[in-house]
């Protein structure tokens, strides 16, 4: 079980401040740096070569020059001759790393850099985010004999340990998300099947929009209370949220002037939307003040008051909650006033005074879903109606915009058409796909108020897609700055698959820097499929006989045969069994490693991007892994640890801090 322990630091309180992503990575990095030293691999690396070392890797520390690393090992080490072993090249990295400071504090959740000395948790938010569970899963068949959890205790973490807990959450988040036969839940999991169900949970939670950075299988596995509760934070909030956009609640369009301003609400963010609600309900209250956060600006519980008497004048009671002056007793009022509305509890008064920012969207997101306020406009819906999209342009916006936001680009986007069309976000895609192409001094960066700069932004992106080869005929800047639908989508494809061909192409072990196609895909799935001694095959990725998924389990049992369970495999003749195994093919692909962000009706459609990006995820995972592991099964579950270590670098994430396992090798 080698592989599945990951790498181990002697020091439990050294090891504890990195998880197994990072610690994967930063071994490569290290192992790269004694080579590169001219000693060899396992030569002497002294502190003194440290600096120059780490600076021409980029590794910690972006933010000090090569004098200043050399007077922080001066001043940490008097002794610079000392040989340097990987424990003590991780005390230099978190000293840089502390140096600096923390860079990446801007996002919420997982995104924020987990290297740091401070791995801690909010009890209040651990508190309300098991009430959630609680309440939502406390009746599951399989987890009702561990609920409900004691928030007073760890126990969350404990259960969390074996990923079934986290993939039925998700569950709930995004209906359907996870076929929950794919679940290992036997009463006692061996750690291969531990490690399959948290392989399926973070690559479920990627396809449903969480940012998931230096986070691993074996992290879940040990039940790191920092990750766990962050992975859970963005679960929760995407449900939700799942209601605060125009297509759930088209009765949205009241807080905008005209139509004018649809293409702008389009474009904004669930929790912007929410605080534009918030206003707007507000304003009828004749609060004056205008709310443009979920922490400070609530914190004396003014606006909750008059947001809930607007909505709710029949729970009203005396005292009202503004006549009062002490502000833990004004928010314990208000708490009491969304209690009679039915409104469930994800803060206390504390935390509505201490403005806890995370507890205080969840609050506001729930006052939305029970009670919006808004009317139904038959004219205003109307309108949307005649603009909204078929369903086949909805889940292609859909799956490209969880494939760019995977990608792990600083701009996180909500609406492909809306959001791109500034050309900033296509531009941090082809630089993250293609490293080093972007003219940035030539480039515009958001907020942009003059349409020409807008342009010269887009008009860079299709001669980066043209030196790229994509087929841009008749396709200027200005196409997408006016978000032409059909074209940006096509572009988007050209760009995913351009990626998907690129990372086969890079595989050392595979193509010899040979360029791969599209038919290279297809015959490697028919061959690998035949070599099983299955008969099934496709003859392009058009092929109808696709829609019954057969040939797709056959070519998940050929690279992995435990992975399938053919007592849940229907026949797929009746559109019913070709759905059931639709939905299975997907999280059988996630549970083994692949990113994948296509839903069952595009394997019913049999959606041509769509397969070939499937099969192409499928092949990444099989090809990606070591040699000696791609075998047949073995009964010791030994090969879960290729799982582990693949689970979060598959297709789509050149981007993710876990691709650096590879890089020094390379």
């Amino acid at each position: 079980m080698a592989g599945f322990e990951g790498v181990v630091v002697s020091d439990p309180s050294l090891h504890n401040q990195f998880t197994q992503v990072e610690l994967r990575s930063l071994k490569s990095q290290f192992l790269s740096m004694r080579t590169s030293s001219g000693s060899g691999d396992g030569g002497p690396l002294t502190v003194r070569d440290l600096s120059v070392a780490m600076s021409k890797l980029k590794i910690a520390g972006d933010g000090l020059s090569e004098d200043e690393r050399a007077a922080l090992l001066g001043e940490s080490f008097p002794d610079l001759d000392h040989q340097v072993d990987f424990e003590l090249f991780l005390r230099v990295y978190l000293k840089m790393q502390g140096r600096v400071g923390a860079k990446n504090s801007s996002s919420a959740f997982l995104k924020a850099a987990t290297t740091t000395l401070l791995h801690t948790i909010s009890e209040s938010e651990k508190s309300s985010y098991v009430s959630h569970i609680n309440s939502y899963l406390g009746e599951d068949p399989f987890l009702k004999k561990y609920l409900p959890i004691d928030p007073m205790t760890n126990d969350l973490f404990e259960i969390s340990k074996d990923g079934v807990l986290l993939c039925k959450l998700i569950n709930i988040a995004a209906p359907g998300t996870i076929d929950e036969r794919a679940i290992n839940t036997k009463r006692v999991l061996n750690p291969w099947e531990k490690n399959e169900n948290h392989t399926l949970c973070l690559h479920s939670a990627k396809a449903i929009g969480c940012t998931l950075v230096n986070i691993g299988t074996q992290d879940l596995a040990e039940g790191r209370p920092h990750l766990v509760l962050g992975l859970i934070s963005q679960i929760i909030k995407i449900q939700l949220l799942a209601d605060v956009n125009l297509k759930k609640t088209p009765q949205l369009v009241e807080l905008i002037g005209d139509s004018k301003d649809v293409e702008e609400l389009m474009s904004l963010s669930p929790e912007k939307i929410l605080l534009r609600w918030m206003n707007f309900q507000l304003k009828k209250g004749g609060f004056r003040r205008l709310i443009t956060n979920f922490s400070s600006d609530v914190k004396d519980g003014e606006a909750y008051a008059c947001l809930l008497n607007v909505l709710a004048p029949e729970h009203s009671r005396k005292p009202y909650p503004s006549t009062v002056k002490d502000l833990l007793e004004r928010a314990k009022l208000v708490l009491e006033h969304a209690d009679r509305m039915g409104c469930k509890r994800y803060l206390t008064p504390k935390d509505i005074v201490e403005g806890s920012p995370n507890l205080n969207l969840a609050f506001v997101a729930h006052i939305f879903q029970k009670r919006n306020g808004l009317s139904s406009q038959m004219k205003q819906i109307t309108f949307l109606e005649a603009n909204s999209d078929d369903p086949q342009v909805s889940r292609e916006e859909r799956a490209f915009r969880l494939w760019i936001n995977s990608l792990g680009i600083p701009t996180y986007i909500n609406n492909v058409f809306e959001d791109l069309r500034t050309g900033w976000v296509l531009l941090e895609a082809l630089d993250k796909v293609a490293p080093g192409i972007v003219c940035w001094k030539s480039a515009n960066k958001p907020p942009i108020k003059m349409p020409f700069k807008k342009v010269e932004n887009c008009n860079q992106v299709v001669k980066i897609g043209k030196q790229l080869k994509f087929s841009l005929v008749n396709i200027a800047g200005n196409d997408i700055v006016q978000g032409n639908k059909k074209l940006i989508l096509a572009f988007l494809w050209q760009l995913m698959r351009y990626n998907i061909l690129q990372l086969l192409k890079n595989l050392r072990f595979h193509s010899r820097e040979k360029e791969i196609k599209d038919i290279d895909i297809l015959n490697w799935a028919n061959d690998r499929v035949k070599n099983s001694g299955r008969h099934s095959r496709m003859d392009s990725f058009k092929d109808r006989s696709l829609s019954s998924g057969i040939f797709f389990l056959d070519l998940l049992s050929a690279v992995e045969p435990r992975v399938v369970n053919w007592s849940l495999v229907t026949k797929g003749e009746r559109d019913d069994e070709k759905k059931m195994n639709a939905s299975y093919i997907i999280s059988v692909a996630r549970k083994l490693g692949c990113s994948v962000f296509l839903l069952p009706e595009d394997i019913l459609e049999v959606n041509q991007k769509m397969m070939l990006t499937l099969t192409a995820s499928i092949m990444y995972w099989c090809l990606k892994r070591p040699i000696t592991e791609d075998r047949t099964a073995s009964s010791d579950g030994e090969n879960g640890s290729s799982s582990e270590t693949t689970s979060t670098s598959a297709l789509d994430d050149t981007a993710s801090e876990s691709s650096l396992d590879d890089s020094g090798g390379r």
